[in-house]
This record gives structure tokens, C-alpha cells and sequence, in this order.
């Protein structure tokens, strides 16, 4: 993948202090050369500076950004980010009425498809991608962003109606206008919300993201947000066998499609249905070309002794894999983290995305990924499954349903019980949450038939899809580009994602079998054993001494007078909290992220404020 920023302003002419412009521009492009070590450039005129940093993946040779095409006199410029997997059509029509490319890169397919048919056209695209272009013969500039937000894309308003815009945050804090400030709403999201976000927001007061399925354009007639596709509730006519049928063609077409590139490509392996379906159908792709497949598997040092079952986690990974590597045939690599490790990783998670994230739910994955991305270059990942086909706990149990909660948090209590009392009040955040999660369920219409467990089955998956299903990306993307990795995600494929969405619940867990729709029609290409492996989500550390070590590291940020922990954490609770025992099978997110967790977490809030000098606006 790659890496964007730019600035753009019709009011302002950059080249009257050309030096001074340019020289931002590098600063903001060397913000992103993680994303893309391989090549970089520029792209500055009156009115726009485009920087971008290249991972080459494919057109090696030729697919250099910024990328133009001058037409009549005018130019018209861009740069990408992302993977276009139906590039070959797309290119086809093109040159049928009469477009002649210079590469083979899908660069080229995109900014030719914006030319023939205008702003319009991302509709025709089926990938992961955020790209800005530069339309120089209107003097218009256009942001735009992915269906399900798979790639980033940031961005501010100046005054004189100056977008400045970046794949990551830090690259638009090289801009010398823009400053990391957090204000009430910024903690509110990181206490009531956190660590997923909010849709649209950057966490930082003034700085957004484009929405998913979203483009902005920006001209001298002002900022126009258009919303290109939205999930949406229709009535499923297939039967069930039929179901089964175009379910299993739509799951291999999309693994098969997101194979394409000029490098090698490997998967991640964990030995659950997701992660071994993926390798599954990629492993025979390769075999018919005389390859063979890399997988990747992940663990922690000491869990085959500490390792503690619960509900959320049932078993470990490890005897899986085994059977599954012995299956595929595949060049299998074991990778294991220790506790220091994680631990000494959080920081640099929280300088990955530019804020606290999922604590050391990420932090192990940006050391797995680093570990790969010394031999690899493209992944496929097993993330999205869950999401889509109905996985988890709370689209099962009713004591989920109806409770105007996000399901994934359905108590609050531990995200503020350690905050002094004033500002847990200033915050409000059962307000808060409740407001967003109406507000985010008003979005889905339910079915006039549907009664009220379909529809709040209905919401669950929308909610899903639209907030949770976002953060694992987000922390996939991060995890993965920090270290110059392209990880993609074929269970996000659109074409997928709307079919399964609207197959009712009675197909979906059919006999009680979770995931039914996913195992059934993928009947004959796993093992039985895996096939019907109840699901164990994304490996935990259970080391006793994770938990210690974090508690120091805490209390030492706590003796500094200076913490911006101290305006807003209660010390006495929080070393209480510190000395108690923490739960590992109640999780304040998600199905991972318990007691030392928390802990975890307050210590990346205290990472991002020392590293980003975060000024508070309150």
C-alpha cells in the first residue's frame, strides 16, 4: 500500500512562498514513509501540494505517484493509496472508448475512470483505497474513501477554506497550523467509545476522517460531502440451498481476486474456520501454478502454562495450526511475543496510530507484523468474518438484544470508575454513548416483516459492521503499513458483505451452529475438525507477570507531577484498581480486552499526551 497528504486552498497561492510550502510538503510526506518505504514524490502548484510514499506491490517499474494526465492543457493528478480488484475490467472498458494507459498499475485505472465519467465513478470500484485528486482545470480537489473505511484518510478545515489531508494523522501535524489538541468530546470518545471511534471523527478537536463509502469535494464554491454507498436492508428470495451456493462463490471469488500482485503473498494462519478458509482457497491457487503458500501463526510466550479457558476464549491455537499446516502443505513460520515485548510495544502502537488504540490487542499484532514483514510484503488476513457472518457472543445471546447499548461494551461502569468524579460527570458518558448508539441504529431500516429479535439482530450487524468491524481494520492497517506490510481483507469484499447482511437469522445460525452460512458452504476445502471449530478469537497473553508489569509502569507515570493523568484520573481508585484481580472473562471491550487491559490502556492515553504533547482544551 502507500501513504497520502496534501493541502489544498483556491484563497491561497503556495507559490508565493514556494520554499516555505515545498519544504511542508516533505516534512508531511516523510511522516508516511512507513506506508511506503519503496519510492516517493511530490506533485505543488498554485493552489495544491500532493505527497505520496509508494509500497510497490504492482507496476514495479512504472506505477510511480504522483500520477498525471494532462488534458486540454490542464492537469489532473493522483495519488493513491489501496488495492483496485477489478482493475482488468474497469481497464477494458476504458480502452474501448479510446483511453491509451502507460502503465499496468490500477494508479492509472482509477484517475482514467474519474476523467471518462466524473466524481461519480468511485461507484464502479471494488477495493480498499483513500485518494485525493487534483482537478486542475476546475481548481477542484476530491478526497475519497473506501466502502467500509479499510484504508484511512484524515483531514482538517483551515481558515480560507484549506483542507489539509494525510493517510495518518501525523502527517497533517507537519503542517504547522495544525496542533494535536483534546477537548471534551475527544475524551468522551476515549472513555465512552474507545478504542473504537466514532465514524467520521479524528479524536482531536477539528480533525476528521473522510466517512467511509464517502468523497469530499472541495472548490471555491465550499467543502461537498456525498455519501457513495451505505449498507442497506433488503429481502432475502434465495433458498437456502441456493444461499449456501452463491455464498461459497462470493467468499472464493473474493479470496481469489485479492491474490493479485506482483510479489509474493502469504496468509495468516490462527487454525479457526476464518484464517484456514483463507489459506485454504489461496494454498490451491498457488499449487495450480507450482507455489507454495507462506502462512504466519501467532502466540505468546507461557501459554501453554498460563493459558485460562473462558467463554470468550475456549481453546488454544497451537493444535490447530498443526493440523491445518499439515493440510495446506504450506511453509508454515511460528511466531510468539513475550510479555516485555508486548508491554514495550504499546508506545510505539499509540505512534503507529497516532492515539490510543486497542492496547495490547495491538500492540502484540504490530510485533507479529513486523516479524512478517521481513519476508513478506502482501498478506491476507482472516479480519471481518466475525462481523459479517455473525460470530460473535452478542448476535446469539437475547440478554444482548435491546438494550441501547453497544453490545460489545455492555457495561460502562469500568470505563469511568477510575476517573475523578468532576470530570466523570463533565463527561456524562452514558449520555453520550446512548445518543450515539440511536443515532447509529436509526441509520438501518429494518424489514416490515421482521419482529423485534430479527431487527435487533438486524441493528447488531449493522452496528457491527459500521463501529466494531472498523476498529479491528484500523488496527490491521496500522499494525501492518507501520511496518510497510499490505494486509488485505477479503471478507470485507462489498459484493459479500451486502448478500450476507440481509440472509436472515434462521440461515445464518442454522441448527445453532454459529456461522453456519460461512462453514456450510465451505463444506470439502477444511478439515471437518477446523471447519466446525467453535471460535477462539485473536490469541490473549496470559502471563501472571504481564499484569505486574504494567501496574509499575502505571504508578511510575502516576509520580510524575507533570501526567496529564492527574486531570483526570482518580490515583487513590487507580491504585486500588492496580493491587486487585482482574478479570479475564468479563471484558469492558470487545471479547479480549479485560482488567489488565485497562491498565493497558491508561498507560497508551499517557504514551499519546507525552508523545504528541497533546494540548487539553476543555
Amino acid at each position: 500500500m502507500c501513504g497520502i497528504a496534501g493541502f489544498f486552498s483556491t484563497r491561497k497561492n503556495y507559490s508565493e512562498k514556494e520554499n516555505y510550502y515545498r519544504d511542508i510538503l516533505e516534512e508531511m510526506k516523510k511522516k508516511l514513509i512507513p506506508r511506503g518505504p519503496d519510492q516517493d514524490g511530490t506533485y505543488f502548484r498554485e493552489h495544491v501540494g500532493l505527497a505520496h510514499t509508494r509500497l510497490s506491490i504492482r507496476d514495479i517499474k512504472d506505477g510511480n505517484q504522483p500520477m498525471m494526465r494532462n488534458i486540454d492543457g490542464y492537469p489532473y493528478v493522483i495519488v493513491y493509496n489501496g488495492e483496485l480488484y477489478n482493475a482488468d475490467e474497469l481497464k477494458e472498458n476504458l480502452e474501448k472508448n479510446g483511453w491509451n494507459f502507460q502503465t499496468t498499475s490500477d494508479t492509472e485505472v482509477i484517475l482514467l475512470s474519474f476523467l471518462e465519467n466524473g466524481s461519480d465513478f468511485v461507484k464502479n470500484l471494488n477495493g480498499i483505497f483513500s485518494f485525493a485528486i487534483y482537478d486542475g482545470r476546475h481548481e477542484k480537489l476530491l478526497l475519497y474513501r473506501d466502502s467500509f473505511g479499510v484504508k484511512p484518510l484524515f483531514y482538517t478545515i483551515l481558515p480560507e477554506n484549506e483542507i489539509i489531508f494525510g493517510s495518518e494523522v501525523k502527517a497533517l501535524f507537519a503542517y504547522p497550523a495544525v496542533k494535536p489538541q483534546a477537548d471534551l468530546n475527544s475524551f468522551r470518545e476515549l472513555f465512552g467509545i474507545g478504542p473504537a471511534r466514532i465514524p467520521g471523527s479524528g479524536l482531536y478537536k477539528g480533525i476528521k476522517e473522510v466517512k467511509p463509502g464517502t468523497y469530499l469535494s472541495i472548490s471555491k464554491y465550499g467543502i461537498r460531502s456525498e455519501v457513495y454507498w451505505r449498507l442497506e436492508s433488503h429481502p432475502h428470495e434465495d433458498s437456502y440451498e441456493k444461499t449456501l451456493e452463491k455464498a461459497g462463490e462470493m467468499i472464493s471469488s473474493a479470496i481469489e481476486r485479492q491474490m493479485v500482485s506482483d510479489v509474493p503473498i502469504c496468509t495468516f494462519l490462527s487454525g479457526g474456520v476464518d484464517s484456514s478458509l483463507v489459506s485454504s482457497i489461496c494454498s490451491e491457487r498457488l499449487k495450480k501454478e507450482g507455489k507454495q503458500l507462506s502462512t504466519y501463526s501467532f502466540d505468546f510466550d507461557g501459554n501453554e502454562k498460563y493459558f485460562k479457558a473462558n467463554s470468550f476464549q475456549p481453546s488454544q491455537d497451537r493444535p490447530y495450526v498443526d493440523k491445518m499446516v499439515s493440510y495446506l502443505g504450506s511453509k508454515h513460520h511460528y511466531l510468539s511475543c513475550d510479555y516485555e515485548k508486548q508491554a514495550d510495544l504499546l508506545k510505539e502502537s499509540v505512534l503507529a496510530h497516532d492515539m490510543p488504540c486497542m492496547a495490547d490487542v495491538d500492540s502484540s499484532l504490530l510485533y507479529f507484523c513486523r516479524e512478517v514483514a521481513k519476508e513478506e510484503k502482501v498478506v491476507l488476513t482472516w479480519e471481518c468474518a466475525d462481523e459479517v457472518f455473525g460470530g460473535y457472543p452478542w448476535f446469539h445471546r437475547e440478554e444482548f438484544f435491546g438494550n441501547e447499548m453497544f453490545p460489545w461494551t455492555r457495561e460502562l461502569s469500568p470505563r469511568h470508575e477510575l476517573l475523578k468524579p468532576e470530570f466523570a460527570n463533565a463527561l456524562d458518558i452514558e449520555h453520550y454513548v446512548k445518543e450515539v448508539y440511536q443515532k447509529s441504529v436509526s441509520e438501518i431500516e429494518p424489514l416490515p416483516k421482521e419482529n423485534e429479535t430479527e431487527t435487533n439482530r438486524r441493528q447488531i450487524g449493522y452496528l457491527n459492521i459500521k463501529y466494531f468491524m472498523q476498529t479491528l481494520l484500523n488496527r490491521m492497517d496500522r499494525t501492518s503499513m507501520h511496518w510497510g506490510l499490505e494486509a488485505r481483507v477479503p471478507f470485507a469484499d462489498r459484493t459479500l458483505v451486502e448478500y450476507v447482511f440481509n440472509i436472515p437469522w434462521e440461515m445464518k445460525a442454522k441448527d445453532g451452529v454459529v456461522k453456519n452460512i460461512l462453514r456450510q458452504s465451505s463444506v470439502g476445502k477444511l478439515p471437518e475438525e477446523i471447519l466446525f471449530r467453535r471460535k477462539s478469537p485473536y490469541p490473549k497473553l496470559y502471563h501472571p507477570y504481564y499484569e505486574e508489569l504494567l501496574g509499575k509502569r502505571l504508578l511510575h507515570a502516576l509520580e510524575d507531577s507533570k501526567s496529564p493523568l492527574h486531570l483526570f484520573l482518580d490515583e487513590t481508585k487507580v491504585r486500588r484498581f492496580i493491587g486487585s484481580v482482574k478479570d479475564y472473562g468479563k471484558p469492558w471491550y470487545g471479547q479480549l480486552m479485560a482488567g489488565p487491559q485497562m491498565l493497558a490502556y491508561l498507560l497508551q492515553i499517557h504514551y499519546w499526551f507525552s508523545a504528541y504533547g497533546v494540548e487539553v482544551d476543555l
